[in-house]
């Protein structure tokens, strides 16, 4: 992942200054040995609001960017809850569960202490990561501070994130709506820009003396037989200018995504489909979504982020016929057929996610579109069609709906071992109760008809992420005995 932060963790503990400093600086010691190598331990024990002065020091002259703050005893809740005010990154507050069985010299009563910190933390409006249950043992520390470390990551990636659009959303995709104020509110950056600045700086990388480079990996990426030998000096030349852009244009910001409209002007004017190009990007952490699907980039960023992998943006798109479910799926696997549904998109998932037969093709519903009918296909080439492999699977979202709420929502699944037998980059997916997730979120709710896929679980690390992020609204696939509240009681 190129497009990604790396997350250097440290470490600081707190003390009450009626509590024995001992303590916190033992047990600050144990999870740094529990933790092994990857975490820097700050010193300096913060007892009031110099030691959190000197303490921040420490860790930024270390170059830390995520901390942890560990109230080895009670911990003094002003100078504890202001490091997470002047430390400028994600912060993790964790307590100590009491030792050795000592109750006289050896009792902390940090479990007493998180309460205030919480308290205090809410208080003064500031973020700060609580773990589910957060009094903890050294070697129990270590563990949640390893699941921290993704949550991290993704805070920091989104917070210096620089979103790039080119061109506004096809017509009837209005779905795919973008309220400014929403990626503002998370700390997002936006460019958005004309479909005709993007071809200007495309014709402008013509002859460009990378071409044959990108055309040489192209080819050892797909193989032979299974691309396009006329089109590759295209998508590279348009490769290296999304690159570019992204170098030139990302200012302040450190991270990019796009959000680029691939139809109905573009193939025509630049002569291919644009999604194999974008599915080389997202294997490299750059989202490049459809549609100028904003808050699918946005949400495929995250992904990255999450997983340290590559995801896909695809289109919840098409339920799985009754005589395939039957015959390749019943009995196979523990879903019903509600539980089933296709995930499509032309061809923008990267091919490390694809199964081996995949090739780059044409855009079937372009060609009928766009090019004379009975024609060979021409400019509407350039998808990365095939089956999408098996795997587990998380599908998400982060939007801003048209009333400027940020929601989300997250199911994890899988993709089965079952040919599609279809068009386009595709798989089947198997969520647990899909059928009402369908109808009580994402139609109730009227989330877009994108949804992001990261190939793994990672629901428990996305669910922590959107709370910490303040999304008030994280919804999931509920099981059966657990109604929504629009679900109607009484149908059986």
């Amino acid at each position: 992942m190129q497009n990604v932060p790396e997350v250097k963790l440290g470490i600081v503990a707190v003390s009450r200054d009626c509590f024995p400093i001992g303590l916190s600086i033992a047990r600050r010691e144990a999870i740094v040995k529990a933790y092994g190598k990857g975490v820097y331990e700050c010193k300096v024990t913060v007892e009031n609001e110099k030691d959190m002065i000197d303490a921040v020091a420490d860790v930024k002259a270390a170059g830390c960017n995520a901390l942890v703050v560990f109230l080895g005893n009670f911990g003094p809740e002003t100078p504890e809850t202001l490091l997470a005010k002047e430390f400028d990154g994600p912060v993790m507050f964790i307590a100590a569960a009491e030792g050795d069985g000592d109750l006289i010299n050896g009792r902390g009563d940090a479990y007493c202490g998180m309460l205030n910190c919480s308290y205090n933390l809410g208080m003064r409006h500031l973020k700060g990561y609580i773990p589910s249950y957060p009094v903890v043992t050294a070697e129990e520390a270590a563990v949640e501070m390893k699941k921290f470390l993704p949550i991290a990551r993704a805070v920091i990636g989104i917070k210096n994130l620089k979103i790039i659009t080119f061109g506004p959303r096809p017509q009837d995709f209005f779905a795919c709506n973008a309220p400014i104020k929403g990626l503002y509110e998370l700390g997002i950056e936006i460019e958005e820009n004309s479909e005709l600045d993007l071809f200007v700086s495309y014709k402008a990388h013509a002859g460009d003396e990378r071409i044959p480079a990108v055309c040489e990996d192209m080819k050892k990426e797909m193989g032979e037989g299974r691309y396009y030998p006329d089109m590759l000096e295209r998508m590279a030349q348009f490769e290296l200018t999304l690159l570019d852009w992204a170098e030139q244009h990302k200012g302040a910001r450190k991270y990019v995504a796009f959000a680029d409209k691939c139809w109905p002007a573009f193939p025509e004017q630049f002569g291919f489909e644009p999604c194999y190009v974008n599915s080389r990007l997202a294997s490299r952490g750059i989202p490049v979504s459809c549609e100028v699907d904003i808050y699918g980039a946005l949400s495929e960023y995250i992904g990255s982020c999450i997983s340290e992998d590559a995801v896909t943006l695809l289109d919840i798109n098409n339920s799985v016929p009754a005589s395939l479910f039957e015959k390749e799926i019943e009995g196979k696997f523990d879903y019903k057929l509600t539980d089933t549904f296709m995930g499509f998109h032309c061809g923008n998932t990267p091919s490390c996610k694809m199964c081996a037969e995949r090739a780059v093709k044409y855009q079937l519903i372009q060609h009928r579109l766009l090019e004379p009918e009975g024609s060979e296909p021409d400019f509407t080439r350039g998808t990365l069609e095939g089956d999408i492999a098996a795997s587990d699977i998380t599908f998400y979202r982060l939007q801003c709906d048209s009333e400027g709420v940020v929601r989300a929502y997250i199911a994890e699944g899988e993709v089965l071992p079952v040919a599609t037998g279809s068009f386009g980059g595709i798989g089947i997916f198997a969520i647990k109760e899909m059928g009402r997730f369908y109808r009580h979120v994402l139609v109730q709710k009227r989330y877009p008809h994108h949804g992001a896929v990261a190939f793994g679980h990672y629901g428990a690390a996305l669910f922590e992420l959107f709370k910490y992020l303040g999304v008030g609204d994280v919804a999931y696939n509920q099981p059966a005995c657990l109604p929504y509240p629009t679900e109607n009681p009484f149908i059986k």
